[in-house]
This record gives C-alpha cells, sequence and structure tokens, in this order.
C-alpha cells in the first residue's frame, strides 16, 4: 500500500474501493459516561459550537508513520482546506458537500460525500455528543481530553478523536481511524482564531482544466 493510497483511505475512507474488504467490525457497546464525562463533553460541545474559523500549521502522521506539514484552514460548516508543503504533492479540500484528495504529482482525484467520512463529525454544524455522534470513549490526561467518536448510523465508516488541551479549552489534534483501521493523526500548530475565508478556498478546481488564462472551460 502506498502512502498516497494510505492518506486517501484514511482521509477518504469511502475512497478506499480498491483495498480488501475489512473485517467486519465489532459491535460497539456504548461506554457509561460518568458525572464528568458528562460535563466535560458538555463544555467540549459549546466550544465546538463557537469555533467556526480557524487557521494553522499542521503536522501529519500517517498510517505509515510518513510525516507531512502544510497549512491548514477550517471553515464550520462543512470547510476544510489542506495545502502540504513541499514535496508532499498533495490537497485536500473539503466544501459544499463533498472532500476531494488530489494527488498533483499523479494527477489523480478521489471525492466522496463529506457526510460519509469521519473529517464530517469535526465539520458538522453542531457537534451534539448523542444522537447521530456516538461517543466511544472520554480520556483524560494532565492537561488533556480526547473524545473518540462515530458517526451512529454508520459506525464502520470510521472513527474521530478530537484532543483538547484544557484550562482553557483548544482543539489541538485529531485522529481518524478509516475502515481499512488505519490511523492519521493530524496536530495543529500557530493557530489563529477567526477571520473570513472566501467560499472558492474551499472549492476544488482541477488544474488540467484550466486554460493558460487561469479560465475554466465551459461544462469542466
Amino acid at each position: 500500500m502506498n502512502r498516497r493510497t494510505l492518506l486517501a483511505a484514511a482521509l477518504l475512507p469511502a475512497a478506499a474501493h480498491a483495498q480488501p474488504s475489512p473485517a467486519p467490525a465489532p459491535a460497539l457497546t456504548a461506554p457509561v459516561l460518568t458525572a464528568q464525562d458528562k460535563a466535560d463533553l458538555a463544555r467540549i460541545s459549546t466550544y465546538l459550537d463557537g469555533l467556526r474559523t480557524l487557521k494553522a500549521h499542521f503536522l501529519q502522521v500517517s498510517p505509515d508513520g510518513d510525516t507531512s506539514e502544510g497549512t491548514a484552514w477550517l471553515s464550520r460548516p462543512g470547510r476544510m482546506r489542506f495545502e502540504y508543503d513541499p514535496p508532499a504533492p498533495f490537497l485536500l479540500v473539503a466544501g459544499f458537500g463533498s472532500a476531494v484528495f488530489f494527488d498533483k504529482q499523479l494527477k489523480q482525484t478521489s471525492a466522496v460525500p463529506l457526510s460519509t467520512t469521519p473529517l464530517g463529525l469535526l465539520l458538522a454544524d453542531h457537534i451534539g455528543f448523542g444522537g447521530e455522534v456516538r461517543v466511544t470513549a472520554v480520556n483524560r490526561l494532565p492537561g488533556q481530553i480526547q473524545v473518540s467518536m462515530v458517526r451512529a448510523t454508520a459506525p464502520a465508516d470510521g472513527s474521530l478523536t478530537l484532543v483538547f488541551a484544557d484550562a482553557p479549552l483548544a482543539l489541538r489534534q485529531w485522529a481518524v481511524t478509516d475502515a481499512q483501521r488505519q490511523e492519521t493523526r493530524v496536530s495543529l500548530f500557530n493557530i489563529q482564531l477567526g477571520g473570513n475565508f472566501p467560499a472558492e478556498m474551499f472549492q476544488f478546481e482541477d488544474p488540467r482544466l484550466k486554460r493558460p488564462g487561469g479560465d475554466i472551460p465551459n461544462g469542466g
């Protein structure tokens, strides 16, 4: 399995149709949440509802241990852009209901509905821990809270773990585990909250379709 396949499978699990079918996932049993768990989840939900836009430098560790860096933009609900620094030839754009992973070197794209990816949970307009979002674990380390979750209607699509610094609460990292049980971890640095990003940033335009003048022919 090459690096591109690992990244696409982890970030866009439904696009990994070339992979062997995974073993059936074990039945999920909802954990018993303590009073502290419920209080922390309420705090996190309120925090995320207020987190609408951010820009940050990211460090990504792929399932095979390779690392990539770049700049990330997040605009909730439903929009994200990852521009990878060279030599990584990748671009990830999520917006308008779709997530697109583009390999500039191979000139290949993988696109899936955002609602089928674990990242779709993070980009939702409201993250309420119940109903559509099923919490599978709440873990605490000194100065840190980790919350793992799946989409209740499709847990086999993969899971998302959000990692927060505490006191004050702040998103610092997330990990996506795909249907193949491969984990991709993203850490955020130099986070800038707020800002207005143009909608065009979150709409993928295939550079192969651009004319020299920069226009895209009608009809794609």
